[in-house]
């Protein structure tokens, strides 16, 4: 049973994600960054000094933005809103890392921002389960993280490396005859990401509902977190803000006062308690958006609230979802309904 999993969350069709991020290039963001528009409405970079993160304005949400907007349906415009005008994580496709890569930085460049990256192509990805897939072998991952290595470049960027790859080791749903490559995978991707200048990265550490910090610790320093900026907490997930400070500052605590980032994109409500515990974190009802993204955060050790996962994205086919990733607008309103 592999309850409380956290990363089920989107990769987009790569020509899509490039075509947008080449959108924006085109001149779709102002220069300076605190406006950017679109077809349907305005979409708002936050003041830089609180949330240094670049709101793309070609987003899902803001794409059904337009489309609320340009139907004349106000209210579901306003609530959609609450999720356009945030930075979400941008999941870098299998096919054309480079591209991606160098798409989301430059536009985030030329709106004086932070890009956010999720990196989730390891082999073997999610022990065949909802987001299953991954490069073909170690090599094409190489061959991948090399992409977006050379997308990057010299512009800012925060990575969240590869949700649950290290929590799949600890929790043996990983088959064991993959543990020593997916180490050595690991650990090269955050030396190739750390050689660049202006790239911070957060190898994935889990959740507060799984275990105890102390059954992640050993794979943690296997896979090279002593050579990561920090770990990454909650992503996809629904435990609170306060669980997940407790449950990192522990983790932090024995790996010697390394720091992290909490995704709060969708635990306004915290975790859903019913039904079967083996599938609490598909696409649960009730759940509200959490704390806007921001490096002002609650202790020292949190260096920013994130939303990693992308409100209104699904879980997989579970409770009516479409497939992992997918937009599904009903979810997204009652995401930003039930928010404070």
């Amino acid at each position: 049973m592999y309850d409380s999993r956290g990363a089920r969350s989107s990769v987009r069709a790569s020509a899509a994600a490039v075509l947008g991020a080449a959108l924006l290039l085109a001149g779709c963001s102002s220069g300076g960054g605190d406006e950017n528009g679109d077809s349907g409405g305005r979409i708002t970079q936050q003041p830089k000094a609180a949330d240094p993160f670049w709101v793309n304005p070609d987003g899902t949400a803001a794409r059904q933005l337009t489309a609320y907007t340009k139907s004349g349906d106000k209210t579901k415009a306003e609530q959609i809103r609450k999720i356009a005008e945030q930075p979400t994580g941008e999941w870098i496709g299998p096919e054309n890392p480079e591209n991606e890569a160098r798409g989301f930085t430059e536009a985030a460049q030329k709106s004086d921002r932070t890009a956010l990256l999720v990196l989730y192509d390891i082999p073997h990805r999610d022990c065949g389960q909802y987001s299953q897939g991954g490069a073909a072998d170690g090599n094409a991952y190489r061959a991948w993280i090399d992409g977006v290595v050379r997308g990057i470049e010299d512009r800012s960027a925060i990575v969240i490396l590869e949700p649950d790859a290290v929590r799949h080791l600890a929790d043996g749903c990983t088959p064991a005859q993959f543990h020593e490559e997916r180490y050595d995978l690991l650990k090269g991707a955050i030396a190739r990401l750390k050689s660049l200048k202006n790239t911070k990265v957060y190898l994935d550490a889990g959740n507060a509902g799984w275990g105890h910090p102390d059954q992640i610790l050993q794979p943690l320093q296997q896979a090279g977190i002593a050579q990561a900026d920090g770990f990454s907490v909650n992503v996809s997930n629904f435990y609170s803000t306060q669980d997940s400070l407790a449950y990192g500052k522990q983790l932090s605590s024995k790996l010697g006062g390394k720091h992290f980032v909490i995704d709060t994109s969708r635990n306004g409500n915290g975790p859903y308690t019913s039904g079967d515990p083996a599938q609490r974190w598909c696409n649960p009802p009730g759940r509200a958006l959490g704390e806007p993204p921001t490096t002002k955060t609650a202790d020292p050790l949190v260096d920013a609230y994130l939303w990693v996962k992308r409100p209104g994205e699904s879980d997989g086919t579970c409770k009516g979802g479409p497939k992992a990733g997918d937009w599904w607008a009903s979810y997204a309103l009652a995401l930003a309904e039930n928010s404070k």
